[in-house]
């Protein structure tokens, strides 16, 4: 697998979900993030739930988390690696992100949730096919994942609006790259793939239905008469059809536009295989982790929870022969890339509820550096700031800062993970349940409550919730520093002489 990571080294990578640089038009077979999407029905409370996993090029890639106030939205947008240009509308709303610590190579805002509760996460890379980037080549200053939140989020009313709005861009002005990109409101949850310059499939996503998606075109039949549950391109069958790329019956997105090589059945199938083997292991036990023909849409065998999804956007195939960190085994010649690794930079997950005034409605759960290690901090989203610790991110390693405490402990974990992994597992367990009881607290208090002060009640219930995480995750890099600093190299005590 590490051979197959080095493919990138002759490109110039970007340290999150896809390359650097935006000049670089040749589609690649691997790329980074992992998705995971739940129906309202499929959820353990009858939320919307969104999930996605940014991964990068390389361990490092500081984050932060933001709230993107109206006044503060440039009305040009102008993108830092493609060069591309445009005017955006008028009457921006608030909205939360997740963007690089500093945005020199642009701002990739990657997850957030607007005013009006419509969430959006961009973009899980996906792959596609030479046909298909021969018959509608990708653009050169089209825009990518640097830019899509931001041009998108703060301008939609429904996840459909989400679809349209993206839509309308790429035919327009074309992508430079394929991406799966994510909305959500309180009803449905909408995937959109793009394919080529200018192509791209939308698919409502059953309210009983889960999907993970591991970097590569998933959508499956595409229905052209079902408009509640698919939106696509408006030449797309014309298309298809004029270059002959269709080579099977039906309307198979996945087979069209798709790629099955080598690397998507070591790079990518094995996370999707890892994740249905989890929430509905029957459907998958006579398949292989390479296995081609996984189910984009698929049924859990039980609800899903906020902890199910971290724990598979958390997994490295543990209880099967492929887990990196089982004793004895050289990690670099493990078959399968795992979920969760080192390169994880943050993990959003978005829960919109039915069962509370839309006021404060959406929670915006966030992990930073290695999912392996970390924990999830659940924040309201209808707020004006995030809290200082996870808002003011640098460059500088900070052990005062939700990035680089969370960096240093998932470096410390990864080569002393026998030796540190019941101290994380238990930091892991308590800060779940304290996370829980802190959005029943605020919802109690919340009740009632509009407007500024509401908003004020809940910003100060993240900060709370903010620093008691912080502190008990700094206390976590104190015992796991001095419990791995006992068994360094080179140790010697008087004892030994």
């Amino acid at each position: 697998m590490a051979n197959a990571v080095r493919v990138t080294d002759a490109f110039d990578v970007k340290l999150s979900c896809k390359f650097k640089e935006a000049r670089i038009m040749v589609q690649t077979n691997h790329s980074y993030c992992t998705t995971i999407l739940v129906g309202k029905n499929a959820s353990y409370d009858g939320s919307t739930i969104i999930a996605r996993n940014e991964d990068a090029g390389t361990a490092v890639n500081p984050k932060k988390f933001v709230v993107v106030q109206p006044e503060d939205q440039p009305q040009t947008y102008h993108a830092k690696l493609s060069g591309f240009n445009n005017q955006l509308p008028d009457n921006p709303q608030r909205y939360t992100a997740v963007p690089d610590a500093t945005d020199d190579q642009g701002i990739w805002g990657e997850a957030g949730v607007n005013a009006q509760n419509v969430a959006m996460s961009a973009t899980e890379t996906i792959t596609t096919n030479p046909r298909i980037l021969g018959a509608d080549p990708l653009v050169k200053n089209g825009f990518g994942e640097e830019d899509l939140l931001t041009i998108t989020l703060p301008y939609i009313d429904s996840a459909r609006s989400g679809v349209k709005r993206v839509g309308e861009l790429l035919e327009k002005y074309g992508t430079y790259e394929s991406n799966g990109i994510i909305f959500s409101d309180v009803n449905e949850i909408w995937y959109m793939e793009t394919a080529g310059g200018h192509h791209w499939v939308a698919e409502r996503i059953p309210d009983d239905a889960y999907v993970i998606a591991p970097n590569q075109t998933g959508i499956q039949e595409v229905d052209f008469n079902d408009p509640a549950h698919f939106m696509y391109s408006k030449d797309l069958k014309a298309f298809v059809s004029a270059h002959h790329l269709n080579l099977g019956n039906g309307f198979n997105f996945r087979n069209i536009f798709g790629s099955n090589t080598q690397l998507d059945r070591h790079y990518n199938t094995p996370r999707a295989w890892f994740g249905q083997r989890y929430f509905n292991p029957d459907s998958v036990e006579d398949k292989s982790p390479m296995s081609n023909d996984l189910p984009f849409i698929a049924h859990a065998n039980r609800k899903m929870t906020i902890e199910d999804l971290k724990y598979v956007l958390s997994s490295h195939y543990q209880d099967t022969p492929y887990d990196p960190f089982t004793p004895g085994t050289d990690s670099e010649k493990m078959p399968f890339r795992p979920i969760g690794f080192n390169r994880n930079q943050e993990l959003s997950i978005i829960q919109l509820r039915p069962n509370v005034p839309s006021e404060y409605s959406a929670i915006q759960w966030l992990a930073f550096a290695s999912n392996v290690a970390n924990t999830l901090t659940p924040f309201y989203a209808n707020v004006d700031v995030a809290p200082d610790s996870y808002r003011n991110t640098t460059k500088l390693v900070d052990s005062q800062n939700a990035y680089w405490v969370n960096r240093l402990i998932s470096l410390i974990s990864a080569d002393h993970f026998h030796t540190v992994m019941d101290d994380v597992e238990a930091y892991q367990q308590r800060m779940m349940g304290y996370a829980h009881q802190r959005i029943i607290e605020t919802d109690a208090a919340a009740n009632g409550l509009t407007g500024q002060q509401l908003s004020a009640k809940l910003q100060a219930a993240n900060d709370e919730t903010s620093d008691h995480i912080i502190d008990a995750t700094r206390q976590l890099l104190t015992t796991i520093l001095t419990k791995a600093s006992n068994g360094a190299r080179g140790s010697f005590t008087r004892g030994h002489y």
